[in-house]
């Protein structure tokens, strides 16, 4: 029997033999090991909204406000009879996950800017949001294939989409959806 380290903080047995046992126990420690260090350093998720405007109500906030957390970038409009079913199961989860490590940014598909404003303070949560029509918008609808709304992207700190379905997961999961984008952050 042999104690080896991969760092301080982790110590493990290696039974000589059989050695495949021993690599596979090395390697899947060493594995968990190096996603709690991703995971518990300061990640890049703010670069994604770096530079662009956010805002919480009225009020300007800078997208430091997303560090460190696993963000739901949620496409949606007040025309939209899905979109106004979901919204309030959203907020009502949102609610409920206070204190967790999650935020959602509201896009807009509206098509002015005053319904755009009314859809947010009437019927959506204290997430943040960006101004109507800021063409950041189009550019994030591409970059996650945008099809349809209502539509709820999960994307981990490191920026890696967790779910292109987290809708389907508020609906199915419910509560338990943030445990298992938790789960999923380090795969």
């Amino acid at each position: 029997m042999k104690i080896i380290s991969i760092s301080p903080a982790f110590f493990f047995l290696v039974l000589s033999p059989p050695l495949s046992l021993s690599l596979s126990l090395s390697l899947s420690l060493y594995s968990i090991y190096s996603c709690r260090l991703l995971c518990t350093s300061s990640h890049i998720m703010a670069n994604l909204f770096k530079g662009k405007k956010l805002f919480s109500g009225d009020k300007q906030v800078d997208s430091s406000e997303l560090q460190n957390k696993i963000v739901g970038i949620y496409f949606t409009a007040c025309w939209c009879p899905p979109c106004r079913q979901f919204t309030p199961i959203l907020k009502e989860y949102y609610e409920a996950w206070n204190g967790e490590p999650f935020e959602i940014v509201f896009l807009s598909f509206d098509r002015t800017s005053e319904d755009c404003d009314l859809y947010y303070k009437n019927n959506h949560g204290p997430w943040l949001r960006m101004e109507h029509n800021d063409p950041f918008v189009e550019e994030l609808k591409n970059k996650y294939n945008v099809t349809g709304i209502p539509k709820l992207v999960i994307i981990n700190r490191k920026e890696e989409v967790i779910s292109l379905n987290g809708r389907e997961d508020v609906q199915d999961k419910k509560l338990d959806a943030m445990k298992y984008w938790k789960d999923a952050k380090c795969s």
